[in-house]
């Protein structure tokens, strides 16, 4: 029996941000973003929308390309740093509602930029285990809404969007996903995290504030760098492919800087990691299955393609995976 990614749906947020347009709320340039991130734009989701409205849309996306109805689901999952709602109720589950997928068990993955691909491995053992026949596994987030509007150097790096694909289980050999690592770093945590009231009293509390993105963009971008460079090494190790096997590499699109030195370090040719930062910036738990939507659509994924995808994120979190398409 495989795992296959039957098929993918995205969101893309209406409100496309330039630079340019950035720049005229920020001192900032688009010659400073671009030479520092690779980022050109960014998506904004409008007033009033909510991550799981855009995971909900993506969602329906890869069903109808799947052919498949909501209730015929075993599993929803969903890896969000931005739910619409922080603890509870999970966002997954009011996904599960907005596409009429009662009685689904639904429930969110918070792994930051890594999240999807700990949601994918989470889904597909499940399947595997329960003998189950199909999951969705999306990442959504809102980025907009808790970046530190400021903070020029955090800022600019973010945008909204979603991504979804739709997971089963067949009775077919060497297909689908192969292999997973996954790992953390705990003492990293407050590199990247969201700074939000303190609750250290019972009876007395602050007021409610907005969650505010706050990160060390040293200590990220170096562990970005380290994290991607050991995930290649590991999971050429585990499954004995060597680099060459792979027709693409798919990494989170943080920032093109990162990609380009992991590419370096292992002489791997620009074109073989598929980026698409520079018209949608990161979009954390979304950025893969926005990637692998985008693919989809443009027909790079052939049967028989071998992908690695490669994730890094708050947490400190990071993760890889190795599909047979």
């Amino acid at each position: 029996m495989s795992v296959i990614l039957r098929s993918l749906g995205a969101s893309i947020a209406p409100l496309r941000m330039s630079n340019e347009d950035i720049a005229e709320r920020l001192d900032t340039t688009d010659e400073w973003i671009r030479s520092h991130t690779g980022i050109g734009a960014r998506h904004f989701a409008p007033k009033g929308t909510m991550t799981s409205d855009m995971a909900a849309e993506a969602a329906r996306k890869a069903l109808t390309k799947a052919g498949i109805g909501p209730k015929e689901l075993d599993l929803i999952v969903l890896a969000t740093a931005t739910p619409d709602y922080f603890g509870f109720p999970a966002t997954a589950c009011i996904v599960q509602e907005k596409i009429g997928a009662y009685g689904v068990p639904a429930f969110d993955i918070t792994a930051g930029c890594t999240g999807f691909i700990y949601a994918l491995d989470a889904a597909a053992s499940m399947l595997e285990a329960r003998h189950g026949r199909h999951a969705l596994v999306i990442g959504s987030d809102l980025l907009s809404r808790i970046a530190d509007w400021s903070d020029r150097s955090t800022a600019v790096l973010f945008g909204d969007g979603a991504g979804a694909a739709v997971v089963s289980r067949i009775d077919e050999a060497g297909r689908g996903c192969l292999s997973f690592i996954l790992g953390a770093e705990g003492s990293g945590a407050k590199d990247l995290y969201l700074e939000q009231s303190p609750r250290d009293d019972i009876w007395e509390r602050s007021a409610p504030t907005v969650p505010t993105l706050r990160m060390d963009g040293k200590k990220v971008y170096e562990f970005a760098v380290k994290s991607i460079t050991v995930l290649i090494e590991r999971i050429m190790h585990a499954t004995a492919y060597s680099l060459g096997d792979f027709d693409w590499i798919i990494p989170h699109q943080a920032n093109a800087r990162i990609v380009q030195a992991a590419g370096k370090r292992f002489g791997v040719p620009a074109e073989k990691f598929y980026m698409n930062i520079e018209e949608y910036a990161n979009t954390s738990a979304a950025s893969i299955p926005l990637a692998l939507a985008e693919m989809d659509e443009k027909k790079l994924l052939k049967p028989g393609n071998l992908i690695m995808l490669v994730g890094f994120g708050a947490g400190l979190t990071y993760g890889s995976a190795v599909i047979r398409w």
